[in-house]
C-alpha cells in the first residue's frame, strides 16, 4: 500500500516538475522576445480575431484594386443599361457593343487603378443577331415580358462609331478607318459580341450590383482610415497635453471633452457636414472630428496615471523637455489601449458613413456606397428583389464584425495581466 503512495507521489511530483519546467522555459523565451513580438504572438492564439484580419486584409486588397478586378471598370461603376434593371444574380445576357462617336483614350494602369477607364462602346443587350450586306439585324431586349425589337445598325457605325460618309478621303487613304464589310464581320463576332454575367445582379439602372460593392468598400474604408488618422491626431494631442500639464489647462480642456461627449456622434457628424458641405472629404473630416473625444479621455486617464511613474521623474531630471518626454516616453507605453481604440473606431466610422450616406449627407450620386446602395433600394425588399439591399447591408455587418473580432483580439494581446494568468 505504502508503495503504491509512494509511486503516485512521485509520479505527481514528475508532472509538477515538467509542467513548471514547460512554464519557466515559455517565460524565458517570451522574455527574450521584443513586446510587438509578444504581442503578435498572444494576437495569433485568437483564432477568430486571426479570420477578422483577414478578412479585413482580403478587403483592403479588392478595394485597392478596385477597378482592376471590377467587372464593370468605368468611372464610379456607372456604366447604366436601362433595359437590364433589377435582374436576378447570376442573370446572363448577350451584349452588342457599338462602338462610341466620341474619341476615347486609353488611360495607363495607375488612372485606371484610381478613376477607372470611360467605356469606348455602348452595350445594347441583344437576343440575336444576323448580317445583311452592309448591316447587322439584332432583336434588342427590352424586357422580360415584352417582346425584342428589332434594329438595324450600319457595320461600319457599330465598329468604328462613325458614319461611313463622314469619312473623310485622307483617313480612308491612311487605312486608320476604314475596312470592308467582311472585316467587320469578324470585329463584331470575336470582339463587339460578348457574353456578360452579372454576378451579383443589376440596381435600378442597370448597373453591376458587384462593381458597386467592391467600389463601395474603397470608400468605406478610407473613410474609416482617414477618419481614425484624424482622431488619433487630435486626441492624442489634446489628451496627453490634459493629462500631462494639469491644472487649469486639463479643467479646460476636460470641460470641452465633456460638452462634446453629451453630443450623440450622428447628431455631431450631420452638424459637421452641414458646416462643411457634402461630398466625400467632408465626410473624412466630419467623421474624424467627432471620434476624437475618446480617444483624448482615454489618452488623459492613461498619461494621469504614468507620469508620476519613475522612468518619468528621471527623464525629467535629465532635462529632457516635456514634448520629448511625452513624445519617446508616455505615449510608447500606452500604445496598446490606443490600437484598441482605434480598431473600435474603425468600426463606428463605418457605420457613420452608412448612416450619413442613407441620409444623403455622405457621397454624393453616383458614387457609390453602401449607405446610398441601402437608401435606393429598400423599397425593394417588399417586391420580390430585397438582394439589392440585403447585399450592401451584409456588406457593413461583415465588415463592422471582423473589426470588432481585431478589437478583441488586440484587448486580449495588450493584457498582460490575463497573459501572465494563462501562462
Amino acid at each position: 500500500m505504502c508503495g503504491k503512495a509512494a509511486w503516485c507521489d512521485k509520479t505527481l511530483f514528475l508532472h509538477l516538475n515538467k509542467r513548471y519546467l514547460a512554464r519557466d522555459i515559455l517565460i524565458q523565451h517570451l522574455a527574450e522576445l521584443t513586446p510587438s513580438q509578444r504581442t503578435w504572438k498572444a494576437f495569433k492564439r485568437n483564432k477568430i480575431a486571426v479570420a477578422g484580419l483577414l478578412f479585413i486584409f482580403l478587403s483592403l486588397l479588392i478595394a485597392i484594386l478596385g477597378y482592376l478586378v471590377m467587372p464593370d471598370s468605368t468611372p464610379l461603376a456607372n456604366n447604366m443599361t436601362i433595359q437590364l434593371s433589377i435582374k436576378k444574380p447570376g442573370a446572363e445576357f448577350t451584349m452588342l457593343r457599338i462602338r462610341k462617336s466620341q474619341p476615347v483614350d486609353t488611360v495607363n494602369v495607375f488612372t485606371k487603378l484610381l478613376f477607372g477607364q470611360p467605356a469606348f462602346y455602348r452595350d445594347v443587350p441583344i437576343t440575336g443577331y444576323r448580317f445583311d450586306k452592309d448591316s447587322i439585324y439584332v432583336e434588342e431586349y427590352i424586357g422580360q415580358e415584352d417582346k425584342p425589337e428589332k434594329k438595324a445598325y450600319s457595320l461600319f457605325e457599330v465598329v468604328t462609331g462613325k458614319k461611313q460618309l463622314s469619312v473623310s478621303i485622307r483617313d480612308r487613304a491612311a487605312g486608320s478607318a476604314w475596312m470592308n464589310d467582311h472585316q467587320a464581320k469578324n470585329e463584331i463576332i470575336v470582339h463587339q459580341t460578348i457574353k456578360r454575367t452579372f454576378w451579383l445582379g443589376t440596381d435600378g439602372y442597370g448597373r453591376d450590383l458587384l462593381s458597386r460593392l467592391i467600389l463601395g468598400a474603397r470608400v468605406s474604408l478610407a473613410v474609416g482610415f482617414i477618419s481614425v488618422i484624424i482622431s488619433l491626431f487630435v486626441g492624442v494631442t489634446i489628451g496627453s497635453i490634459a493629462g500631462y500639464f494639469g491644472g487649469w489647462i486639463d479643467a479646460a480642456l476636460s470641460w470641452l471633452m465633456n460638452i462634446l461627449w453629451a453630443l450623440p456622434a450622428l447628431l455631431l457628424v450631420i452638424a459637421i457636414s452641414f458646416a462643411l458641405g457634402k461630398g466625400l472629404w467632408q465626410i473624412f473630416i466630419a467623421v474624424g472630428l467627432s471620434m476624437w473625444v475618446e480617444v483624448a479621455r482615454l489618452v488623459r486617464g492613461q498619461v494621469l496615471g504614468l507620469k508620476q511613474v519613475e522612468f518619468i521623474e528621471a527623464a525629467r531630471s535629465m532635462g529632457f523637455n516635456n514634448a520629448r518626454i511625452i513624445r519617446r516616453h508616455i505615449l510608447p507605453n500606452i500604445i496598446g489601449p490606443i490600437l484598441v481604440l482605434a480598431s473600435s473606431n474603425f468600426a463606428s466610422a463605418i457605420l457613420l458613413e452608412a448612416g450619413l450616406s442613407f441620409l444623403g449627407f455622405g457621397a454624393q450620386p453616383p458614387m457609390p456606397t453602401w449607405g446610398s446602395m441601402i437608401k435606393e433600394h429598400y423599397g425593394y425588399i417588399i417586391m420580390n428583389s430585397a438582394y439589392l439591399a440585403i447585399l450592401p447591408g451584409l456588406a457593413i455587418m461583415l465588415m463592422v464584425y471582423a473589426f470588432n473580432l481585431v478589437t478583441v483580439g488586440l484587448r486580449d494581446a495588450f493584457d498582460i495581466k490575463s497573459q501572465s494568468t494563462r501562462i
